[in-house]
């Protein structure tokens, strides 16, 4: 093992005394090609190439001498130290900082970046990354070949971001773009770069924030089964704050997802998907119930991409689902979703035989079928009386691996 393995970040500033001592004292530098360049380190030096970490590590671990790896920005923050340090390799590293990659962006931009989302976009996880994008309104994208800005622009769709492209920060070739997200697919990109991915409604809260990324704010309604005025209409039938509740908690919307809610309605049901962090389309085939919905989620300082039309026709065109919210349409639609193959699909249904047939469709579709009978009452607790009442079988349907 090597007798001592030195991490070093570099943002294109000279290096600092810190850095200049562990590179001369170096048998073993690892790094990328303009890393290796650099001319504080020892030409008779071991060079290994940085592609993969996981294999500089084994090589380092199998070392006799004092290591160095080099690396762009702040490797402790989405770097190479948490490879370097996992338990498969046994390295007990010692970190030289620089200054990272995104606040160096967010600086070339004249930006604050407290209250922005990082994520990392690699080629598995570039939905992701782009349902992020969809769902809040300041996110800095550390990209990768094959998940860059052309294909965040063209997996983000008819949703329009503005696109702050940081290209080889800190190298001499370092440029900064902005434009549109609708032209950054018309364009080739340098590798590495960051993408800050801003707009929306909503915004952050002004002034100073007290936590890092989305601040949910202090106007923000507590809870997420609210009454339907809380979102500027009224339910449809057997459409009870219970429902709602008892959905949500089937479908579990977070961070990273896309949810679809067709046959939204108030928008209700979006709106807290949506407060939930996850990316959100609502569809209705009623032009006023997507008002609302558009309305309800200006108010609750959410983004939501409201689609009119009529299901199963509209969902051809909109973008893969994780979790499906069906407030209407029955057993054809919940069919065609089951075609997508979102892994949770929640639908209701006010009849037996309506329940018998959404649940056919779930288990046909390659779902693991659950139904439940729901009764909320509704009280006048000033004489606890019966207001009103409703009654609604809950499906929900787990995708399998078949």
């Amino acid at each position: 093992m090597a007798d001592r393995v030195t991490v070093i970040g570099w943002d294109g500033s000279p290096l600092t005394d810190a850095a200049r001592s562990a590179l001369a004292a170096a048998t073993l530098v690892a790094g990328a090609g303009h890393h290796l360049a650099l001319p504080e380190v020892p030409p008779a030096a071991e060079r290994i190439r940085l592609g993969s970490v996981d294999l500089a590590a084994r090589r380092i671990a199998g070392h006799r001498g004092t290591a160095v790896v080099l690396a762009d920005g702040d490797p402790g923050f989405f770097g190479v130290v948490r490879t370097l340090r996992a338990p498969r390799h046994g390295l007990e590293v010692e970190v030289v900082p620089a200054v990272s990659s995104v606040a160096t962006a967010f600086a070339r931009a004249g930006m604050p970046w407290d209250d922005a989302v990082v994520v990392v976009a690699h080629g598995r996880d570039l939905r992701r990354a782009v349902n992020v994008c969809r769902a809040h309104t300041k996110v800095a994208v550390l990209t990768s070949p094959g998940a860059g800005p052309a294909e965040l622009a063209l997996l983000l769709g008819p949703v329009h971001r503005t696109f702050v492209i940081c290209e080889e920060l800190g190298t001499a070739r370092e440029q900064v773009t902005v434009l549109t997200s609708d032209k950054a697919a018309d364009h080739a990109w340098r590798d590495p770069n960051v993408v800050i991915v801003l707009g929306g409604t909503g915004g952050g809260t002004p002034g100073a924030g007290w936590i890092a990324g989305r601040d949910p704010g202090p106007a923000a309604a507590r809870g997420w089964a609210l009454p339907a005025g809380a979102y500027g209409g009224t339910p449809g039938e057997g459409e009870s704050t219970e429902l709602r509740a008892a959905q949500l908690a089937r479908l579990g919307p977070r961070v990273g997802d896309l949810v679809w809610d067709i046959g939204s309605g108030t928008g209700a049901a979006a709106v807290v998907a949506a407060r939930f962090a996850a990316a959100v389309v609502a569809e209705d085939r009623d032009a006023d119930a997507c008002g609302r919905a558009i309305s309800a989620a200006r108010h609750h300082g959410v983004q939501l991409q409201v689609v009119h039309g009529t299901a199963p026709h509209v969902l051809e065109d909109l973008p893969e689902p994780d979790v499906v919210r069906v407030g209407g349409g029955g057993a054809p639609v919940v069919a065609a979703c089951a075609e997508r193959r979102p892994e949770r699909i929640v639908a209701h249904a006010a009849n037996r035989d309506d329940a018998e047939a959404v649940g056919r469709a779930l288990a046909e579709g390659g779902y693991a079928v659950e139904c439940a009978l729901l009764q909320a009452v509704d009280l006048d607790t000033t004489a606890w009386t019966e207001r009103e009442r409703s009654v609604v079988f809950l499906l929900s349907g787990r995708r399998t691996h078949l």
